[in-house]
């Protein structure tokens, strides 16, 4: 554990950067932490939420990309949009520049929002998108390849080609091991996970109280 500190200037609490490839258990360990009383902020939820009906970034995108983007309820076609910016980098770099500092400003509010001892920031892109700026310490929730492609298979019902594809498109686990200041094996029995987590959830708090 990191017991260097370091304040992020436009963010008045101590934050934890939960990371991990798909697949990893992120979930599984940010919902223990909020067990323990822990504010959580979701930046896969937020991202959703800037795109939701009557948002400003959804009508940016039906502006660009034109009505049929959308589904018959209003909402956002995510697979549709998928396809569009998947092979076209213009599409995808226009779609990036438009909703990164829609995300990151809601990120920013939830962070400074919470109440809890500490925060936890959830992003399975936190290294790879630079939202670990914004954390005091990180921690990487890691498992072995096999286990993570098991896991999305059977929890997604996608093929092995898809799954393989979006591990291909993160940082790799190594480098992300690199990286995080402290790493969680979640390839064993959740009670064995919860007891480390706990040590870890420990020493976040001596450090955010200090």
């Amino acid at each position: 554990m990191s017991e260097q500190a370091v304040k992020v200037t436009n963010i008045n609490n101590w934050v934890l950067g939960l990371t991990g490839g798909i697949g990893c258990g992120k979930t599984a360990v940010s919902n223990m932490l909020e067990a323990l009383g822990i504010c959580v902020v979701d930046a896969d939820i937020i991202a959703r939420q800037v795109v939701e009906p009557g948002s400003e970034g959804l009508k940016a995108i039906v502006a660009h990309f034109g009505a049929d983007i959308l589904l018959a309820d209003g909402n956002l076609n995510r697979s549709a949009l998928r396809e569009l910016v998947f092979s076209n980098n213009e599409h995808k770099n226009w779609l990036n520049t438009l909703l990164h500092p829609l995300i990151r400003q809601q990120i920013i509010t939830d962070l400074n929002n919470a109440t809890s001892p500490y925060v936890v920031l959830v992003a399975p892109l936190l290294f790879e998108n630079g939202l670990d700026k914004y954390c005091n310490c990180t921690l990487l929730i890691d498992v072995p390849k096999n286990v993570q492609i098991e896991r999305t298979v059977k929890r997604d019902n996608i093929s092995l080609e898809q799954v393989n594809s979006i591990i291909a498109a993160q940082m790799s686990r190594e480098q992300k091991q690199q990286q995080a200041d402290d790493i969680l094996n979640n390839d064993r029995s959740l009670a064995l996970v919860k007891h480390d987590l706990i040590a870890l959830h420990k020493g976040y708090l001596k450090l955010a109280l200090k």
